[in-house]
């Protein structure tokens, strides 16, 4: 079955450092909650709000041993008035077992707000 994980961060400044930091702990809690196996990954898209500019996040992705062939792509978000901002989020299309319920979504930081009723957050229970 091909699922989606999915995963929000934000940064407090647009610089290049920690848009990857961030990026990076966001996909690697993703990876680990879900058991996810780069030859299991479809593809990884990764989208940023247009205050983020300094770093491409997908190039977090490319910190993982064994991650080299997994196909990833960023964009813009759409510049929605009175949204989150500085909000890097990730869309994980992956090849599993696990029901739908099963899957860990993740959000840090102020990525929280963007879905407070999944129980899981960011590790930690909310």
């Amino acid at each position: 079955m091909i699922r989606g994980i999915r995963g929000a961060t934000t940064v407090r400044d647009n610089d290049s450092e920690e848009i990857i930091d961030h990026s990076y702990n966001l996909i690697k809690e993703m990876i680990d909650a879900n058991d996810v196996k780069a030859e299991d990954v479809v593809s990884v898209l990764f989208s940023a709000t247009p205050d983020l500019n300094q770093a491409f996040p997908a190039k977090s992705l490319r910190k993982l041993k064994g991650w080299t062939f997994v196909p990833v792509m960023c964009m813009q978000e759409i510049d929605v008035p009175d949204s989150l901002g500085k909000c890097i989020r990730v869309m994980m299309t992956v090849q599993t077992k696990a029901g739908q319920e099963e899957i860990e979504h993740i959000y840090h930081h102020e990525a929280r707000k963007l879905r407070p009723d999944l129980k899981v957050l960011g590790g930690e229970k909310a």
